[in-house]
């Protein structure tokens, strides 16, 4: 129980009989206690009194330190785990589909195996074309060059024989050792007769149209011993352009 108690001063005071104010002409009220006389006491409260030694305070906080430190082990560790256990989900799907790619390529492989005789007929055939192509590079279509040379040559003159000589896939054709000769890949000399005198320049500028016509050159021209006409020995060199190109790859 709390009681208040008033100075004693304050109690036992009267006020002065006969003293007025002087504004009102009443006796004035008694004057105010001071600010320490107002306050009341407390008495009878709670008494707090801390008597824990400093050492107890101390080893609490380092409790709460501790607390807090291995909470954030916990944090740490379940960061951890989380983390290892992704990797882990991430491996496995790794896995999963490394095992799924090795399925299918073997099923692949096994599907193959089924066609292998068409494979091997597809690689024989295109190794047949390759030699072919590689065979054929050197080929000249000779039954077209002879034609287109006939055609050439003038009226009544006929070719009564052939000689012909070209490049190999092995060897390269040999080169003539005269500068103003063109290279070659062909060379084709015939004999031609003719019932009249032959007229030389006009027939090297005939065969200049034949497909790949390098250079021509009339070698011989006599007359026959019986009198019906004139025997002439011409050689012409051909360049790649004579080439029939029939196995070539056909381009598209």
């Amino acid at each position: 129980m709390t009681e208040t108690l008033e100075p004693t001063a304050a109690r036992g005071r009267k006020p002065s009989p006969g003293r007025r104010s002087p504004a009102s002409g009443t006796t004035p009220s008694a004057p105010r206690p001071s600010g320490n006389a107002r306050a009341a006491l407390a008495i009878g409260g709670v008494p707090r009194v801390d008597l824990l030694p400093s050492e107890v305070h101390v080893a609490r906080r380092q409790r709460a330190v501790v607390r807090r430190v291995w909470a954030g082990v916990v944090v740490v560790a379940c960061g951890v785990g989380i983390v290892a256990g992704w990797a882990v989900m991430d491996r496995s799907a790794a896995e999963q589909d490394l095992r799924s790619a090795q399925d299918e390529t073997t099923s692949l492989a096994q599907q193959q195996g089924q066609y292998r005789d068409v494979r091997s007929t597809e690689s024989a055939t295109t190794l047949l074309e390759a030699a072919q192509q590689v065979g054929g590079s050197t080929e000249v279509d000779w039954a077209s060059t002879l034609r287109s040379v006939q055609s050439k040559l003038p009226q009544g003159v006929s070719i009564t024989g052939v000689t012909i000589d070209s490049a190999s896939v092995t060897e390269a054709y040999a080169q003539s050792d005269d500068p103003l000769q063109g290279q070659r890949i062909a060379t084709l000399t015939f004999d031609a007769k003719s019932a009249t005198l032959p007229s030389v320049p006009q027939w090297l500028s005939g065969v200049s149209g034949v497909t790949g016509f390098v250079d021509a050159n009339a070698n011989s021209v006599a007359r026959a011993e019986d009198g019906s006409g004139y025997s002439v020995n011409m050689t012409i060199h051909l360049d790649e352009k004579a080439f029939d190109d029939r196995y070539a790859a056909k381009k598209g």
